[in-house]
C-alpha cells in the first residue's frame, strides 16, 4: 500500500508542477495573439464601415418615403403642403404660423426624425426642384451639397 501510496502522490506532484508551469502565457504568445487580431481587425473592419454607410443611405430613404407619405395627408387635408417656416414639425404639432383650418390630427406618430447622421431633413416648400410641392433632402453624411457615395444627397424628387 505505500509503495501505491507514493506512486500516486508521485503522480499527482507531477501534475502539481505541470499545471503551475503551464499557468500563463509568455510575453511572445501574448504578442503573437495581438498581431493576429489586429491583422483580422484591419481586413474587417472596411467592410464593416461600409455596410454601416449603405444601411445609413438605406434609412434616411425610407425615412424621407415615410415623411413623404405624411406630408401627402396633410396636403389632402389642408389643400396645400406646409410651409417652409412651418417645416415638418407641421406634421405632428399644428402649426402655429399661419395655421391650417382643417388640420385634423399628428400625421406622424412620433417627433420629426433627424437623418440617420444625426442631423435634420432640409425641408422647402415650395421647392426650388418642385415648384408645385416641396423638396426634402438630407446632405448624406458629409452634411455638405453633393458629394458621392456615403455623402451623397438623398432626396425626395429622384
Amino acid at each position: 500500500m505505500a509503495t501505491e501510496g507514493a506512486r500516486v502522490e508521485r503522480q499527482l506532484g507531477h501534475r502539481r508542477e505541470g499545471q503551475e508551469r503551464a499557468r500563463g502565457f509568455t510575453l511572445l504568445e501574448v504578442l503573437v495573439v495581438i498581431v493576429v487580431i489586429a491583422v483580422l481587425a484591419s481586413l474587417v473592419a472596411p467592410n464593416l464601415f461600409r455596410n454601416v454607410d449603405d444601411a445609413r443611405v438605406a434609412a434616411a430613404k425610407a425615412q424621407i418615403e415615410s415623411l413623404i407619405t405624411a406630408l401627402d395627408t396633410y396636403r389632402l387635408d389642408n389643400g396645400r403642403y406646409p410651409s417652409t417656416a412651418q417645416g415638418l414639425a407641421a406634421l405632428r404639432e399644428r402649426p402655429t404660423v399661419d395655421p391650417p383650418a382643417n388640420w385634423r390630427e399628428p400625421y406622424l406618430r412620433k417627433a420629426v426624425p433627424d437623418d440617420p447622421w444625426g442631423r435634420p431633413y432640409v425641408y422647402v416648400s415650395p421647392g426650388r426642384e418642385n415648384p408645385g410641392s416641396f423638396d426634402l433632402l438630407s446632405y448624406g453624411a458629409d452634411g455638405r451639397p453633393g458629394g458621392s457615395g456615403a455623402d451623397a444627397d438623398i432626396v425626395s424628387w429622384r
